[in-house]
């Protein structure tokens, strides 16, 4: 992979595995010719993945291109793509290293000033990638189903979806999977207010902002970018409450409909940590309990604030 990359001349002096994400497999490499580089390889077509999943290496290929173009917000840049599966069987690419720290990593070591600047630079950030328009609802890599034309009918596509991976998978769902249709069914129509695709990072928690010297360095894991409601960021959901944030944003969003639609987001990602417990395999009984207790209380809080 590297010398079809990099040419037959250019070794590997060093590497290490990267085990902090759980889709992708990624590897840190020093190559010969001076130049660090990290290399992330998807999974094998025979892997369990959830609905969603499919092709999300294209979608952050495609999204750290399009970022790296508009020169706006920090990104590693692509250095090449392979999708021909005639070296592996699997589609891999490689991107530039990063000098930086994951801020979930500093995080707690860090100044309350210094944390404050960097999640007001991280919300200056995010009201960026979400001021770019796009031409259709969706998954960033796929192309939109037939019902695509509004968020609704796509969120709602993407919803139950997931509960259709549920289903396949033979998850073990504390709560049947007819009951949360029907209540989420029930206020679907919040959804009708969004009527303008916006690019979403989606997957923008602490461990992929990276940061050196105070400053954000990059963004990154783009692929499970889409065109949807900027109120699916990863800041909005009720595991953060950063004023910092908002105020780097530029706007809190408070109103009845966006507290509808934030509550809605907040569910369906709980939701998407259990099912995929049953798609990924953890060995950790820890983290399975986790998931499912976690689903439990957000189903809670789902319906009070309903």
């Amino acid at each position: 992979m590297v010398s079809t990359a990099f040419g037959s001349q250019v070794t590997i002096v060093q590497r290490m595995e990267l085990t902090g994400g759980y889709f992708n497999a990624a590897y840190d490499l020093q190559l010969s010719n001076g130049r660090g580089v990290i290399l992330k390889i998807a999974p094998a077509d025979e892997i369990d993945i959830l609905s969603y999943e499919h092709n999300i290496m294209l979608a952050e290929v495609e999204a750290l291109k399009l970022i790296k173009a508009k020169g706006t917000v920090p990104v590693p840049l692509v250095i090449g793509y392979d999708t021909s599966r005639t070296i592996i069987p699997c589609d891999y690419f490689f991107m530039e290293k990063i000098i930086g720290q994951p801020y979930n990593e500093i995080k707690d070591e860090l100044t309350v000033d210094e944390r404050a600047a960097i999640e007001s630079e991280l919300g200056r950030y995010n009201r960026i990638i979400n001021e770019i328009r796009g031409e259709h609802f969706g998954l960033f890599s796929v192309a939109p189903h037939a019902s695509a034309s509004s968020w609704r009918d796509t969120f709602m596509h993407m919803f139950t979806s997931l509960l259709e991976d549920a289903r396949r998978l033979g998850a073990e769902m504390p709560i049947a999977v007819e009951t949360i249709e029907v209540r989420v069914a029930t206020i679907s129509h919040v959804l009708d207010e969004v009527t303008e695709p916006r690019l979403i990072h989606w997957d923008l928690w602490d461990g992929n902002v990276f940061v050196r010297d105070g400053r954000i360095v990059a963004l990154i894991d783009w692929e499970r970018a889409l065109w949807g409601d900027p109120l699916m960021e990863y800041y909005f959901r009720y595991i953060e409450n950063s004023e910092h944030f908002c105020r780097g944003y530029g706007r809190s969003f408070d109103s009845p409909n966006e507290s509808a639609r934030k509550n809605l987001y907040d569910l369906y990602i709980d939701l998407i940590y259990f099912i995929e417990c049953y798609s990924r395999k953890y060995d950790s009984a820890g983290h399975l309990q986790w998931a499912h207790d976690n689903l439990l209380e957000g189903w809670e809080r789902f319906q009070e604030k309903l």
